[in-house]
Formats: C-alpha cells, structure tokens, sequence
C-alpha cells in the first residue's frame, strides 16, 4: 500500500483515542450547531432564474410590490339553508376578519379583499361570493417579499385561523407551501423512528452481535449530524430548499451505514484470517477504506454533475448531497478504524457467532453468490439475453413521460389544504390562485390596447385579460392576468402569447406559476443529456484510472445506464400512468422534472458505488494470481453478500420515505428502491459476471500510458490448481488467499500483472 496511507492508518491506530475525541467532538459540536437548521432553510429555487418567467416576476414585484392576493385564501361556507348574508354569520366573519392583522401584526399584513367590508380590505360581493350566495372567500395577506419569510410567518399563525361555529376552509399558495413542507419534516421523523430501528435489527441479523451491528450505525448517526452543522453553515452563504434536508439525510444515512458495512465485514473477515488486530484494521483500511473513499469519490462527482441545472434546488441538493458523502467517508476512515483499533476482538461481542462465522471463511466460492457466479459464466448468453430483455422492457414507458412541476396535487387526495384549494377552484374558477400573468413594457400607452387584444385571443384561456394595471411608480410597465382552462396544462397559451405579434417598441413578458413550471421544465430538457453524459464520463474516467482497463468500466458503464433506464420506466408506469394510485394514495401526473434530475445523479452513484465494490475483489483476486474467470467468482461471492445486505439497507431506509403522504418522496424513494434491486440482484449478480466472461481478458486490456510497472510474482502452482480441470472446474476451484493484498484500487502487489 502507498506510504501515505499506511502512515494514515498507523496514526489513527496509535493515536485512536485522540481520533475519537477530536473527530468525534467535532461532529458533535456540528450536530449542536445544526439544530437550528430548520429556521435557516428556504422554500425557493425551483424556477430557471434566468428564464421569461422569471424576469417577469422580477420585473413585476419591482414594479407593483410583491403580489400577496392568493397567500391565504379563507373558504366561507353558510350553514344548509342560509346564506352569506345573513346578518349573524356576516357580523360573525366580519369581526373575524378584522381582527387577524390586530391579533397577529407581525405576521398578518392586511384583508385585501372580502365578501364583506372590512377595515383594511375592498368589499367586492360579485367577485368573492358566488350567485347562490351560499360560500363566499377572503384574501389575506401575509407580511414578507420572499416566499421564506411569507412561509414563517404563516406558519406562527396558521393554527390559530379557526373560527369556531363556522365552516371555513383555508386555500392558498402558503397553505399549500406549509403542506408541503410539514410533509417532508414528517418523512425525516418517520426515517428516525421507523427506518434506524428497522436498520439496526436488519445489522444484527446481517452481523450476529450487538457490536458489529452498532458500528455502521453510529458512522450513520454521527455522518447526519456533522452534515446538519455544515448544511446550517452554507446557509450563510447560498440558499438551501428545505426539501434537501429529508434527502440528504436519507442519502448521507443509507451510505454511511454502508461504508461502515463494508469496513467492519473486512475487518472481521481480517481477523477471522488470524491476523492480529493493528494487521486487521490496516488491511480493512487499505482494501475496504480505500474502496470506500474512492466510491465516495464517484458518488461526490455524480452530485457535482447537478450543478450544471440553474435551478437553485437543486444546486443546494447537490452540495449538500456532496458534503454528506464526503463526510461519510472521512467518518469511516477515521472514527471507524480508531473503534474497530479500541475494541479488537470485541467487535464480536454479544452475539452470535454461527451468524457470521462461515461468512468470514476465507474460501466463500461455494456460497449462493458464487454458485450463480459460476452457473452465469458458464452460460453467459443465456444468462445475459433475457435480462437484457426485460430491461429493455421496463425501460419502455419512458417514452410516454411527461415532467411538471410542484403543487396541491402532490398532496394526497383527502389531505384537507388539498381538498380546500380543489373546492376553492370549483366555486371561483375565475379567481385562480396561479394564473397566467403579461408584464407589459411600451413607451407608447396607446399599444396596450392592441397588446390586451391579441392577447385575448390566445387558445386555452377561461375568461379574456382584463383591463391591465399601470405601475404607479415605474412609467411604462403594465401587467395583467387571467384563468387558464387547465393550468396544469398551458403549452399552447405560453407559446402563442410568447409568440404574438407586439408593436415595435413594445416588450410581453409573460409568467405566472404554469410559465415557471414550463420554464424549468424546458431548461432540465435541455440540461438533462448533458448532466447524464457528465456523469457517465466522469465516473467512467475515474474507473478506468481505477483499475486502468478503460473497457471494463465502459461496459459497466453502459450497464449502470440501462439500469437507469429500467428504474424512470418503473417510474413512469407507476406514478404517471398511474398504476398502484389507489394502494398508494396518490394522483398520476407527470413526474416533477426537477427531482427525476436528482433521482438519475443519486441512482448512477449508487449503482457505480456498488461496482466498484465488486470490481476491487475481482481486482484483488486477479493480483492474488486467480485467472479471470476465478476472479470473477470470487469477487462475486466475497462481495455477493455484502452488497446485497447495503442495499437492503438502504431500501429499508428508503422504505421509510415510501410511506409519505407527499407523491414526490414517494417516488424518490421507490426510484432508488427499484434502482438498487435492479443493480445488487441483476446488473452485479448476473449481467457484470456475464459480460466480463464473454468479455474474458479483452476487460482488462490497459494501453500503454495507463501501463504501471509492478513486480511480478509466480503464478499459483499447477498442483494448487488441480492440472487435470475440465473447463467447467474453473468456475469451481478454490483460490489461494495468503498472497499480499495489492497496494491500491488499480496498482496491483505480487501478482502476474495484466493479462493481454
């Protein structure tokens, strides 16, 4: 192994106690820091910043202040066989009303607008009742010009809007916003109550003992704490959606367990070897932590491809995303080892051996990963065809996806906002709490006549633009909005009033929260191939400076991709077609563009993490002298069972997030359940060993400037390999395990070199 990083194992080992007590403080004092995380996260960033729709909400609120008249929206329904206007229940609304903005100053602005006359507000009965005068609807405003602040102030008062005796409901964009957001703070509560103890019983089973099965938790638990204090720290400094949280908690908690796994399994795999305890932590550090951090490596430049998106989400998920990674590495490579150098030998404390002894066995070629191994290289075809088949199947709906943006709609169906803002929509269809908006600039007032004109006959609209407003403190700017037919489907009114024909002189912006989701839709479609793309070379080129074979990573590569493409079709039959609605709870629409954008970067850093796992044993068994199809079993059975157990793991964390209310959450969490099914049970264990057998040496060509020099040793002796094998016993013969590990991911110790 490379000096610097026997010196860094040696250090901690010598060293663990002040490893424990520095790192581990650290991390402590990041959790304390982190508490207050909440306070600091916004709920903006899912529009292209620099896109029409955009600049027109710019444009306006500069112009005519920020647009408060569908921030709450209070439902007024008369009791069965009276109306609004019956002088008890008027008097009654009407006290209620006026005194919001006296009891909550700070946060309530004004009534802009009633049935009834209030003290603050205009009193329209035509325009906020309805014929029957039997419901009728007021607009509060509530203080802030950023959607952060109007979404705290909101929530100080939304549990006291109640009026006691009186049916009311309470529509809007914040009560929506506060849905939304309780939602995903629920998802992170039911992740800690449901998925950790879930987790810590899967360990035990997985690990035999109390112990083993501790450890990846508390690189877990410690991995979400230390990310809490430095996601709260780049809140200084960016702007960070509060949906990150719950995801990145997910994320940094799946993985950490994982590395945590993958490093403690070593290492009593190590000590099951005989070796003593400092031999076995340096060699679980060097082959297994070494692995770690390079996966977390590619897991990181996976994220990173995010930032290419404009939207401010998703390029706080990704940093986000980036540090938790990396810090769930820097955690196993540390603290972990300096525990594993504490305890020794008590790692396998309370428990019970059977569960793990034969695991730890160095010869594993017998168990059911490498039996299969074996059965699939010798029938690769056959393996492979089908498999490939049925991808390509489930791949198939992707072609029918269709992307939209966040709203009610991800709500259950019966959730009460929900239903409040779909009755709200029914009783005033004209007074539509996101409607299509036109900021009109002209040096030459006469135009806006034409301009409203032309507008007017644009497809799709439910009532034409009214008489547009004159910003009283900027000359020459107008805006005006109307309903939309469907505003969840406005393709055809955008593009006609982007593309009408204005007098010279004359600027249309139009927006409206339909034109913002368009907007960002249309930028992840034109950002999306190349965020895929950037992901695919990244982590490719690293791999092939891995294991310098630039052919094996491209076919993994190209594998990871397919089971990409397998996952979005599983998506999109589930949550756009709408099957499984009615066992879910949720409503089939077009999938939101922005989170299929993060679930394709989590997916194909997960699925590379994981072979890379794989491809290190088949690595290390190469070095060792086994032939390919040796390594390739051997690789699969030391590593068969392990990846297997990660995934588990992170589908029962995932698992936690299935059960949300909120249909983007659900889909997260089915996407990447899906996903690492599809790559721990068919891509590693079926398809790698398939591909790298017809493959056969060509996988582990290097040309000549990858090319590294290394010291050769004897190939295993003939006796040891039984001379008088037939073909079928290479996948069956045992493999000598008492030759050095090599140096490094790619940079083999004694061993016969690449084969060409």
């Amino acid at each position: 192994m490379s000096g610097e990083f026997t010196g860094w194992i040696q250090l901690i080992v010598k060293r663990r106690f002040t490893v424990l007590v520095v790192v581990v403080g650290a991390l402590l004092a990041l959790g304390g820091y982190g508490l207050g995380l909440p306070d600091h996260l916004g709920v903006s960033g899912w529009d292209d910043p620099g896109s029409e729709s955009a600049r027109s909400a710019r444009l306006r609120d500069h112009a005519f202040g920020h647009d408060h008249a569908a921030d709450v929206l209070l439902l007024f329904h008369a009791p069965a066989g009276a109306t609004v206007d019956d002088p008890h229940f008027a008097a009654t609304a009407i006290d209620y009303l006026n005194g919001l903005p006296q009891r909550f100053p700070g946060e309530i602005d004004r009534i802009n607008g009633a049935y009834w006359a209030t003290d603050t507000g205009l009193a329209m009965p035509e325009v906020f009742g309805t014929e029957d005068r039997g419901h009728a609807f007021a607009s509060v405003a509530i203080r802030g010009d950023d959607d952060t602040t109007l979404l705290n102030n909101y929530r100080k008062v939304a549990g006291e809007l109640a009026l006691p005796g009186v049916d009311v409901e309470i529509a809007g964009r914040q009560p929506i916003a506060l849905a939304l957001n309780d939602t995903m703070a629920q998802d992170q509560r039911r992740m800690e109550l449901f998925a950790i103890p879930a987790v810590a019983v899967l360990l035990f089973f997985l690990f035999g003992g109390v112990i083993a099965a501790a450890l990846p938790l508390a690189v877990g638990g410690l991995t979400v704490l230390g990310a809490w204090g430095i996601v709260r720290f780049l809140t200084g400094f960016m702007q960070v959606n509060s949906f990150v949280s719950p995801v990145v908690s997910m994320i940094g908690l799946g993985l950490a367990i994982d590395y945590g796994l993958f490093i403690v399994s070593r290492f009593r795999e190590e000590l099951a070897a005989g070796h003593e305890v400092p031999e076995a932590v340096g060699r679980a550090v060097a082959t297994a932590g070494r692995t770690v951090v390079f996966s977390a490596t590619v897991v990181v430049a996976a994220a990173g491809a995010i930032l290419l998106v404009p939207q401010g989400f998703l390029r706080s998920f990704a940093v986000g995303a980036m540090v938790t990674v990396a810090l769930a590495a820097l955690v196993s490579v540390t603290v972990l080892p300096a525990v594993l150098a504490v305890l020794g030998r008590g790692v396998n404390r309370l428990g019970f051996n059977r569960f793990h002894s034969r695991r730890a066995q160095s010869d594993q070629r017998g168990n059911p990963w490498g039996r299969i191994a074996g059965w699939v290289m010798r029938r690769p075809v056959l393996a492979a065809v089908p498999v490939v088949a049925i991808l390509v199947v489930l791949i198939a709906p992707v072609r029918d996806v269709a992307f939209g943006g966040i709203s009610e709609r991800f709500l259950p169906p019966e959730h009460p906002v929900r239903t409040a803002q779909r009755h709200f929509d029914e009783l005033f269809p004209l007074r539509q709490t996101d409607p299509v908006e036109i900021v009109v600039t002209t040096a030459a007032t006469a135009d806006i006549d034409e301009v409203v004109a032309t507008a007017n006959r644009a497809p799709g609209l439910k009532a034409p633009f009214p008489e547009p407003f004159h910003a009283p403190s900027q000359l020459g700017v107008f805006t005006t909005s109307t309903s939309l037919r469907d505003a969840h489907d406005a393709r055809e009114t955008i593009d006609y009033l982007r593309a009408m024909p204005v007098p010279k002189g004359t600027t249309v912006l139009v927006g409206g929260q339909s034109a913002v989701e368009r907007d960002s839709v249309a930028a992840l479609r034109h950002r999306m191939p190349w965020v895929v793309a950037l992901v695919f070379l990244v982590t490719t080129v690293l791999l092939i400076l891995a294991f310098r074979a630039p052919i094996l990573p491209l076919a993994a590569g190209l594998l990871n991709l397919l089971g990409l493409g397998s996952t979005l079709g599983v998506l999109t039959w589930i949550f756009a077609d709408g099957h499984g609605a009615g066992l879910l709870n949720f409503t089939p629409q077009p999938i939101m563009a922005l989170v299929l954008v993060l679930i394709i970067s989590v997916i194909y850093g997960l699925s590379t993490d994981y072979q890379v796992f794989l491809l290190a044993r088949i690595h290390e068994a190469r070095a060792r002298g086994a032939s390919d199809a040796e390594a390739v079993r051997l690789g699969v059975a030391r590593t068969g069972w392990i990846i297997t157990a990660a995934a588990l793991v992170l589908i029962v964390v995932c698992g936690a997030f299935a059960l949300s209310e909120l249909v983007m959450m659900q889909y997260i969490a089915i996407g990447m359940a899906t996903a690492l099914f599809i790559d721990a049970v068919v891509l590693r264990l079926l398809l790698m060993p398939a591909i790298m057998r017809m493959l056969g040496a060509v996988a582990w060509w290097t040309p000549g400037p990858l090319r590294r020099r290394a010291p050769r040793a004897e190939p295993i002796a003939a006796a040891e390999h039984h001379e008088t094998r037939s073909p079928r016993d290479e996948f069956d013969a045992p493999l000598r395990e008492d030759r050095p590990l090599p140096d490094e991911i790619g940079e083999p110790a004694a061993g016969p070199g690449p084969r060409r």
